[in-house]
Protein backbone atom coordinates (compact mmCIF):
# COMPACT_ATOMS: atom_id res chain seq x y z
CA UNK A 1 0.00 0.00 0.00
CA UNK A 2 1.69 3.23 -1.34
CA UNK A 3 1.08 6.43 1.77
CA UNK A 4 2.39 8.89 -0.22
CA UNK A 5 -1.11 9.46 -2.24
CA UNK A 6 -2.62 9.96 1.21
CA UNK A 7 -0.04 12.26 2.44
CA UNK A 8 0.21 14.60 -0.96
CA UNK A 9 -3.48 15.00 -0.45
CA UNK A 10 -2.87 15.80 2.84
CA UNK A 11 -0.73 18.70 1.61
CA UNK A 12 -2.57 19.78 -1.32
CA UNK A 13 -5.30 20.45 0.95
CA UNK A 14 -2.96 22.59 3.67
CA UNK A 15 -2.05 24.26 0.91
CA UNK A 16 -5.80 24.97 -0.69
CA UNK A 17 -6.86 25.80 2.64
CA UNK A 18 -3.89 28.25 2.80
CA UNK A 19 -4.59 30.10 -0.42
CA UNK A 20 -7.91 31.65 1.58
CA UNK A 21 -5.09 33.17 4.02
CA UNK A 22 -3.49 34.99 1.34
CA UNK A 23 0.17 35.24 0.92
CA UNK A 24 1.65 35.58 3.80
CA UNK A 25 -0.58 32.06 5.14
CA UNK A 26 0.67 30.25 1.64
CA UNK A 27 3.93 30.87 1.88
CA UNK A 28 3.92 29.25 5.47
CA UNK A 29 1.93 26.66 4.14
CA UNK A 30 4.88 25.81 1.51
CA UNK A 31 7.23 25.67 4.72
CA UNK A 32 5.08 23.41 6.64
CA UNK A 33 3.90 21.27 3.87
CA UNK A 34 7.97 19.42 4.08
CA UNK A 35 7.60 19.41 7.80
CA UNK A 36 4.40 17.70 7.37
CA UNK A 37 5.20 14.71 5.05
CA UNK A 38 7.15 12.70 8.38
CA UNK A 39 4.28 13.70 10.35
CA UNK A 40 1.51 12.87 8.48
CA UNK A 41 3.15 9.20 7.39
CA UNK A 42 4.01 8.51 10.71
CA UNK A 43 0.26 9.14 12.20
CA UNK A 44 -0.90 7.22 8.68
CA UNK A 45 1.44 3.60 9.85
CA UNK A 46 0.04 4.81 13.51
CA UNK A 47 -3.92 4.07 12.58
CA UNK A 48 -2.99 1.01 10.28
CA UNK A 49 -1.17 -0.50 12.80
CA UNK A 50 -3.96 -0.24 15.27
CA UNK A 51 -6.12 -1.23 13.03
CA UNK A 52 -4.20 -3.95 11.80
CA UNK A 53 -4.03 -5.25 15.79
CA UNK A 54 -7.73 -4.79 15.76
CA UNK A 55 -8.15 -7.49 13.01
CA UNK A 56 -5.54 -9.92 14.51
CA UNK A 57 -7.45 -10.14 17.61
CA UNK A 58 -10.67 -11.10 15.86
CA UNK A 59 -8.60 -13.32 13.83
CA UNK A 60 -6.93 -15.09 16.79
CA UNK A 61 -5.12 -17.58 16.19
CA UNK A 62 -4.20 -15.84 12.90
CA UNK A 63 -2.81 -12.40 12.56
CA UNK A 64 -2.15 -9.18 10.62
CA UNK A 65 1.12 -7.73 10.72
CA UNK A 66 2.27 -4.15 9.14
CA UNK A 67 5.84 -3.94 7.63
CA UNK A 68 7.48 -0.80 6.04
CA UNK A 69 9.45 -1.48 3.47
CA UNK A 70 10.77 2.04 2.00
CA UNK A 71 7.91 4.54 2.01
CA UNK A 72 5.41 1.52 1.33
CA UNK A 73 3.56 -0.38 3.98
CA UNK A 74 2.44 -3.79 3.49
CA UNK A 75 -0.11 -6.09 5.63
CA UNK A 76 1.15 -9.86 5.84
CA UNK A 77 -1.65 -11.96 6.61
CA UNK A 78 -1.13 -14.90 8.85
CA UNK A 79 -4.12 -17.66 8.39
CA UNK A 80 -4.91 -20.19 11.44
CA UNK A 81 -4.00 -23.64 10.35
CA UNK A 82 -7.33 -25.66 8.82
CA UNK A 83 -8.81 -27.07 11.92
CA UNK A 84 -8.18 -30.80 12.66
CA UNK A 85 -10.69 -33.02 12.00
CA UNK A 86 -11.88 -35.28 14.41
CA UNK A 87 -13.08 -39.06 13.51
CA UNK A 88 -15.46 -40.72 15.47
CA UNK A 89 -13.65 -43.92 13.65
CA UNK A 90 -11.22 -45.80 15.48
CA UNK A 91 -8.01 -47.06 12.88
CA UNK A 92 -7.40 -50.63 13.12
CA UNK A 93 -4.12 -51.05 14.71
CA UNK A 94 -1.23 -50.24 12.94
CA UNK A 95 -3.06 -47.92 10.62
CA UNK A 96 -2.64 -43.90 11.02
CA UNK A 97 -6.25 -42.13 10.21
CA UNK A 98 -5.47 -40.09 7.20
CA UNK A 99 -5.66 -36.64 9.02
CA UNK A 100 -2.43 -37.62 11.51
CA UNK A 101 -0.56 -37.48 8.37
CA UNK A 102 -1.68 -34.88 6.27
CA UNK A 103 -2.68 -32.01 9.79
CA UNK A 104 -0.60 -33.67 12.19
CA UNK A 105 -2.27 -35.84 15.08
CA UNK A 106 -5.60 -34.75 16.73
CA UNK A 107 -7.05 -36.41 19.46
CA UNK A 108 -10.56 -36.33 21.09
CA UNK A 109 -11.97 -34.99 24.14
CA UNK A 110 -15.40 -35.17 25.97
CA UNK A 111 -15.75 -31.92 27.45
CA UNK A 112 -18.69 -31.33 29.70
CA UNK A 113 -20.24 -27.83 30.05
CA UNK A 114 -23.63 -26.54 31.59
CA UNK A 115 -26.42 -26.04 29.01
CA UNK A 116 -26.60 -22.52 28.66
CA UNK A 117 -22.67 -22.23 28.39
CA UNK A 118 -23.06 -24.65 25.51
CA UNK A 119 -25.93 -22.51 23.96
CA UNK A 120 -23.58 -19.50 24.02
CA UNK A 121 -20.72 -20.96 22.30
CA UNK A 122 -22.98 -22.79 19.86
CA UNK A 123 -24.78 -19.18 18.94
CA UNK A 124 -21.07 -17.98 18.94
CA UNK A 125 -19.67 -20.41 16.42
CA UNK A 126 -22.81 -20.19 14.29
CA UNK A 127 -22.39 -16.51 14.44
CA UNK A 128 -18.79 -17.29 12.91
CA UNK A 129 -19.68 -18.87 10.25
CA UNK A 130 -18.11 -22.25 11.45
CA UNK A 131 -18.82 -25.06 13.40
CA UNK A 132 -18.67 -25.65 17.01
CA UNK A 133 -15.73 -27.77 16.74
CA UNK A 134 -13.92 -25.29 14.94
CA UNK A 135 -15.05 -22.14 17.39
CA UNK A 136 -13.80 -24.57 20.34
CA UNK A 137 -10.21 -25.10 18.13
CA UNK A 138 -9.66 -21.55 17.49
CA UNK A 139 -10.88 -20.54 21.27
CA UNK A 140 -8.64 -22.61 22.48
CA UNK A 141 -5.44 -21.74 20.23
CA UNK A 142 -6.17 -17.90 20.69
CA UNK A 143 -6.03 -18.54 24.68
CA UNK A 144 -2.76 -20.30 24.24
CA UNK A 145 -1.71 -17.81 22.25
CA UNK A 146 1.31 -15.59 24.08
CA UNK A 147 0.26 -12.23 25.25
CA UNK A 148 1.77 -9.51 23.38
CA UNK A 149 1.56 -5.89 24.66
CA UNK A 150 -0.06 -3.34 22.81
CA UNK A 151 2.11 -0.71 21.07
CA UNK A 152 1.52 2.92 22.90
CA UNK A 153 2.79 6.22 21.47
CA UNK A 154 4.16 8.81 23.91
CA UNK A 155 4.84 11.92 21.49
CA UNK A 156 6.31 11.59 18.59
CA UNK A 157 8.42 7.98 20.14
CA UNK A 158 6.44 4.13 20.28
CA UNK A 159 7.06 1.29 22.02
CA UNK A 160 6.13 -2.23 21.64
CA UNK A 161 6.63 -5.07 19.58
CA UNK A 162 7.14 -5.76 15.76
CA UNK A 163 7.31 -8.74 13.76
Amino acid sequence: MQISHHVEELQRQLLTAAAAGGPEAQDLADRLTAALESAARLVLLEALSEAAGEITRDLAPGSVDVRLRGRDVEFVVAKPATDPVVSSETPSRGEAPAEDVEDGTTSRTTLRLPDSLKARAEAAATASGISLNTWFVRTVGAALEPRRPTPQSHGSSFTGWVR
